[in-house]
């Protein structure tokens, strides 16, 4: 039995920290990665496509984007199941009972509303733990198998799960957390042989046969190990697993740090930006640090003007980003301030080296009249 698990598609995600100029790929990009999962499904034989939870970013989206993830689920040759997650639960307002969802839904294409066993094609069976509201007040996956009987010979019974497992440390308020425990008693007495889970977008083993598949496209730039989907091989008679990752994502979330304190610094951080590929699908996070001369800083300022072009995010991590600028007396020296604008140049070399609130604003400033007396010069 093959099949392929995933997550977390979150379509219509708001991605709210890009430009509007990158948002709609972004949203795009979520929705090609769904149609790579239906060609994969397809060129890997799989017999039907697992969806952990989570399909949808919200229960309140407008009509364009269900209509255009059925466009793409069209093109699926298998199965594929969808299990309600904590952003798209099974609530009054839920989106899998929106007329938009209902009188459109692809046949091959089926909802987990209850944790009945689901023979999704002959031989296996999927029991799911749908959520039916933002908070719930237990351990679902544990409520819906607590009394699953052993599997039938020669079957393959598959777990589907949304939220944190015990042994991640969890949010320790919450009652919805996974008893870990639970889940390896289940696949040991044979009532389960795979558990398949949500919530977490970055790829990653539980425990043998206990599996984050991830998010497809990437969501956060604290994922270690998004943009993935798990390609799972069971034999039914002997439960033999095995489980492949394969990468479809196209979109990446780095954080950069680097210390810059010369001229020198800048240009390798200019060297290090240009080596990323993809950049406009890359959103890039920068910490910086270190204390450079205003020319360098300057110098710095038009990089990151150019590469906010390119990339589809460059933006200061400004938590952990502390630098500082000096007014270097060589890099006003040959552009011949006089009068009032060496006055101000005066002024602001003071505050800049000040210990308070305004030394932050007099270095942003002194960069400013250094880029704009270069160009009158």
């Amino acid at each position: 039995m093959r099949f392929i698990a995933t997550g977390d598609w979150q379509l219509g995600m708001t991605a709210h920290f890009l430009s509007d100029e990158a948002r709609p790929r972004f949203h795009r990009a979520r929705l090609d990665a769904v149609a790579r999962i239906g060609e994969l499904a397809a060129e890997k034989d799989a017999e039907f496509v697992l969806v952990c939870g989570d399909v949808f970013e919200t229960n309140q989206l407008d009509r364009a984007i269900i209509a255009r993830t059925f466009e793409v689920l069209n093109s699926f040759t298998v199965p594929v199941v969808l299990l309600p997650g904590n952003h798209d639960p099974l609530d009054a307002s839920s989106i899998y009972d929106s007329p938009a969802f209902t009188s459109r839904v692809p046949s091959h294409v089926h909802v987990l509303r209850d944790s009945a066993p689901f023979a999704v094609v002959p031989g296996a069976e999927i029991v799911g733990a749908p959520w039916f509201s933002k908070r719930p007040q237990g351990d679902l996956v544990a409520a819906a198998t607590k009394d699953l009987a052993e599997a039938a010979p020669g079957s393959v019974r598959i777990i589907a799960g949304h939220g944190a497992v015990s042994v991640l440390d969890p949010d320790r308020e919450s009652l919805a957390t996974i008893d870990t425990d639970h889940l390896r008693t289940l696949l040991r007495e044979d009532r389960a042989q795979f558990v398949a889970l949500g919530d977490r977008h970055a790829t990653f083993e539980v425990a043998d046969r206990i599996w984050y598949p991830g998010a497809p496209e990437v969501t956060s730039r604290r994922e270690d190990d998004p943009g993935n989907v798990l390609l799972v091989d069971i034999d039914a008679d002997t439960h033999r697993t095995e489980v492949e990752k394969i990468h479809v994502g196209a979109w990446s979330f780095t954080v950069i740090e680097a210390d810059l304190n010369s001229a020198d610094d800048v240009a390798d951080f200019e060297q290090r930006m240009n080596g990323l590929a993809d950049k406009d699908r890359t959103a890039v996070w920068l910490i910086l640090r270190g204390t450079l001369p205003t020319a360098a800083k300057a110098r710095l300022d038009e990089l990151l003007d150019h590469f906010a072009d390119l990339f589809a995010l460059v933006s200061l991590w400004e938590r952990h980003t502390d630098l500082a600028v000096i007014a270097a007396d060589e890099d006003f020296a040959d552009l011949g301030l006089s009068g009032y604008l060496q006055e101000t140049l005066d002024e602001l070399s003071a505050r800049a080296a000040a210990d308070d609130d305004s030394a932050i604003a007099a270095q942003d400033a002194l960069g400013l009249l250094f880029r704009f007396a270069r160009s009158t010069s």
